[in-house]
């Protein structure tokens, strides 16, 4: 059976038109399930009960739960665990900032890229999440808090970019105005190098900020990393960034982790420096999180400012990552895995 609010708004109004129902019932449905976030036929109030229970024959609604919450005692951060109907779990993650709220998502369960730094690839990779799985993740947030997402970043477990077609349509979705009206301009994508659909997503036209996971400057450190750089070299991404600038006009964020005694000296920082060089781009350092499976370490405080004033002295736009939920395993799958030995 299909999943009403998997549908997008023509394919919501073909399909009542189908049916037999009148078109304008398309706006006042698309109201109930991504305006007021409804999860049952019943609640529409303004459709008749004959329409309810005709669409109760023809749809079902995509059901998901929140199992387990964690809220940091440092800051209001909230880490969620989210269900699927099939038994499938993933995190999600609320975020206050002054700019306003920020929901972060995941787009699959699991991830299959294995980048070493990352949590959420050690249980392997299970399955991509559809559009509806990835909007339902922000309406529980929204009802769990009471507050009204304002951003939106997809950096949860999962490569967006390998979901392709179902987050371009959870995009188009979150940014309807007949829905949360959440600007584009307002959610940020990262992938970590899939080249192909750099390409593609440069090509919708659609005002997102995306962000790089680079974290090394070179192919060889990359490599060391990052499984997929052996697939997409570093020549080919800096390529595709370059087409990304030019036909979007919009920044690049490159995502830079931190490792201690790897990727956090001068050499590197004078490296990273070159390789951006005239980009229109911001490198945000990320201070990594201890993965006890990979044994690698945050870099020191004092490295991480050094290497920021190396490239800033380079004309290299760069920011410290603010680190929020700290006490409760706000980074990427930390919570997930706990779940799932449990």
């Amino acid at each position: 059976m299909r999943k009403i609010d998997d549908l997008s708004f023509e394919e919501l109004e073909k399909s009542l038109i189908e049916m037999g129902e009148p078109k304008f019932k398309a706006k006042q449905i698309f109201d109930w399930i991504h305006n007021k976030t409804v999860d049952d036929f019943e609640g529409m109030s303004n459709i008749s009960k004959k329409s309810r229970e005709e669409m109760g024959k023809a749809f079902e609604f995509t059901k998901a739960s929140i199992e387990l919450k964690l809220e940091s005692k440092l800051d209001e951060t909230k880490k969620y665990v989210i269900m699927f109907e099939d038994g499938n779990v993933v995190e999600s993650v609320f975020l206050k900032y002054k700019f306003g709220n920020t929901a972060c998502i995941s787009s699959e369960v699991g991830c299959k890229m294995g980048c070493l730094f990352c949590a959420s690839t050690k249980n392997g990779f299970l399955r991509s999440l559809s559009a509806a799985e990835m909007l339902k993740q922000i309406y529980l947030i929204q009802k769990d808090t009471g507050e009204k997402i304002s951003n939106v970043v997809i950096m949860g477990s999962g490569e967006p970019l390998e979901n392709y077609d179902s987050v371009l349509k959870f995009l188009r979705l979150i940014n309807d105005e007949m829905g949360q009206n959440i600007s584009m301009r307002k959610i940020t994508l990262s992938t970590c190098g899939i080249v192909p659909n750099i390409y593609r997503l440069a090509d919708e036209d659609i005002p997102i900020t995306l962000a790089i996971s680079l974290h090394a400057p070179t192919q060889e450190k990359r490599e060391e990393i990052l499984p997929v750089a052996r697939k997409y070299k570093l020549p080919e991404l800096m390529k595709a960034c370059d087409y990304y600038i030019e036909k979007t006009g919009r920044r690049l964020t490159f995502e830079y982790i931190m490792i201690k005694g790897f990727n956090d000296g001068s050499e590197d920082a004078e490296k990273l420096a070159a390789l951006l060089n005239h980009k229109l781009a911001n490198v945000n350092l990320i201070p990594c999180n201890y993965v006890k499976e990979a044994d690698i370490k945050p870099s020191e405080n004092i490295d991480v400012e050094k290497f920021k004033k190396l490239l800033s002295d380079r004309s290299i736009n760069a920011t410290v990552r603010r680190e929020l939920g700290s006490d409760i395993n706000a980074a990427c799958g930390q919570l997930r895995n706990n779940f799932l030995k449990r």
